[in-house]
């Protein structure tokens, strides 16, 4: 039966992609792959970043498209340096920041603040686990990362 399509899962796959699993990836008893801890990681980053971005109502298509090129990119970071894949939230969170800065302007705004000029929020630790939002401004932590949701008075949770 080698080269005939068949079903998974209620899709049909062609013969040509089966057994063709990421680089990395372990095979289960099924025949389908398994996720790795890298792959786990950046979707968990993805999952995070862009549950902060629909929360403050900036995940338009090109917006996405930066948390894409920013997991593109610390994938290569994370595969030199394996012990950096708890760090992947909070560096993908800083790189859509920045290429939004350029972009469209601060992201995300305080919550904080009501008063003042308006200003944006900073990752902390810089290069760390457990990333979270601060208001360097008023001196306080202001969400997880991927939790901004809560902070802007939304239902929002990743």
């Amino acid at each position: 039966m080698t080269g005939e399509p068949r079903e998974a899962g209620g899709l049909v796959e062609p013969a040509e992609s089966r057994g063709a699993a990421e680089p990395g990836a372990s095979a289960v008893a099924d025949g389908s792959a398994s996720v790795t801890p890298l792959e786990q990681a950046l979707h968990a980053a993805r999952a995070l970043v862009l549950a902060d971005l629909m929360a403050s109502e900036v995940a338009q298509a090109d917006v996405v498209s930066l948390v894409e090129e920013s997991l593109s990119q610390r994938r290569w970071w994370v595969e030199q340096w394996p012990e950096g894949a708890d760090f992947l939230a909070g560096l993908v969170a800083q790189d859509v920041q920045d290429a939004l800065l350029e972009r469209q302007g601060r992201w995300p705004l305080c919550p904080a603040c009501g008063s003042g000029d308006p200003h944006a929020l900073d990752v902390e630790p810089e290069l760390g686990p457990d990333p979270h939002w601060v208001c360097h401004e008023a001196g306080i932590d202001v969400a997880p990362v991927g939790h901004l949701g809560h902070a802007l008075g939304g239902n929002t949770s990743a």
